[in-house]
Order: structure tokens, then C-alpha cells, then sequence
């Protein structure tokens, strides 16, 4: 049986914050493997274009490829259509029972966690690590999120005691898209081959 660390996200393109927090629950919760897994179509930005799935999948891999603690998955990309993450979250238990499973998230997601397919069956599923932050006048303080949605959904909700990096892959292309350097979020492998094969070049 493994502790799992599942990261989800389009990875459009993956950054040095996605593996800040892989590293960090496997640190912290003694985890035995974080699998990266790029989604496939994720609901919420069907209206925007997202990036070849082989394009991102590449990345994760390149991102990852030195770190025997990480493991690239294509759980969701082998899947045709939509992909929820509560149909992930249980068709992975269901290939998987020997696993224990952690659905690992930033905290942004935290806050719109509610507005997701079904969040009774993510919140109550697998037990999630959420990157701390500082408080934002925009929203409660994170404590007090973790509190509302475990008396909510009565799930299991724990924090990862490491900032999240600031920046997010959507700034991310649009310095690349800009001429600006990327060098200081993404790992070399990466930037090289955002490079090499023109991405995020156009608007």
C-alpha cells in the first residue's frame, strides 16, 4: 500500500510552484509518490484554449524526469470528453484500492472548490493538503475556510506549511508571449522546450 499525492491541473505549462508543492506533502505527509496528472478537457475552460495535451504532457515529463519521488499520469488525458475530479478521484480508487490517496491543491482552489462538479465527493473522498497563503482581503482566511468546508462536507482538509510561488501559468505565457524571461519559474528542461517548439507565441 502507497501514500499517493495526486496534483491535478491543465499544466499549461507546469512551473517551479507545481513542484514546490510536490515536494512539500511529500516532505510533510510522508508520501511515497506524487503523481502529476495533467487533465484532459477540464470543464471550467472549455472557452479557452489550452495547449496540445502531448505538448503538456511532455512538459510534466521533463519537469519531473530526475525526481524518482514523481511520476507523470495520464489518468485523465486516456479519457475521452469532460474530466471532473470527482470522477477521477473515484475511478482512481477503484483501479487503485491499495493506495492511499491525497488530493493535493493550491489555495486559490480552496476558495472555488464549492463551484466544482460535485465537491462532496472531492472534499469527502480523499483527505486534501492545500498550500497555505497570506491573507487576502478578497476572501476569509484560509483557517477559516479549512474549518467551513470540513464541517460542511465532513472531510479532511490539512495545510502544507510552504508558500505558494507567485505566479500562475497563465503569466507565465504571457511573458513568453511578450519576449519576457521564464527562466526563474520553470525548470530549464521546460523553458527549452516552450522554445524550441514555439509555444505561446500567439494571443
Amino acid at each position: 500500500m502507497g501514500r499517493i499525492g495526486i496534483m491535478g491541473g491543465t499544466f499549461d505549462p507546469i512551473h517551479k510552484g507545481h513542484l514546490l508543492l510536490g515536494r512539500q506533502a511529500l516532505k510533510e505527509y510522508r508520501l511515497d509518490q506524487v503523481w502529476y496528472m495533467p487533465s484532459g478537457q477540464p470543464p471550467h475552460k472549455r472557452d479557452h484554449d489550452i495547449t496540445d495535451v502531448k505538448d503538456r504532457l511532455a512538459m510534466v515529463e521533463l519537469a519531473i524526469r530526475h525526481d524518482p519521488d514523481f511520476l507523470l499520469s495520464d489518468f485523465e488525458t486516456s479519457r475521452e470528453g469532460n474530466t471532473y475530479t470527482a470522477q477521477t478521484l473515484r475511478l482512481l480508487k477503484e483501479a487503485y484500492p491499495q493506495h492511499e490517496f491525497f488530493f493535493i491543491i493550491g489555495a486559490d482552489s480552496l476558495y472555488e472548490i464549492e463551484y466544482w462538479y460535485h465537491p462532496e465527493k472531492i472534499i469527502g473522498v480523499v483527505p486534501i493538503l492545500v498550500a497555505d497563503r497570506e491573507y487576502s482581503r478578497e476572501h476569509r482566511e484560509i483557517d477559516e475556510q479549512i474549518l467551513y468546508l470540513k464541517e460542511k462536507y465532513q472531510g479532511e482538509i490539512l495545510k502544507l506549511h510552504c508558500r505558494e510561488v507567485d505566479v500562475a501559468s497563465k503569466e507565465i505565457r504571457q511573458l513568453v508571449r511578450d519576449g519576457h524571461s521564464v527562466e526563474n519559474y520553470l525548470p530549464e528542461e521546460v523553458e527549452k522546450y516552450i522554445i524550441s517548439h514555439h509555444l505561446y507565441q500567439e494571443a
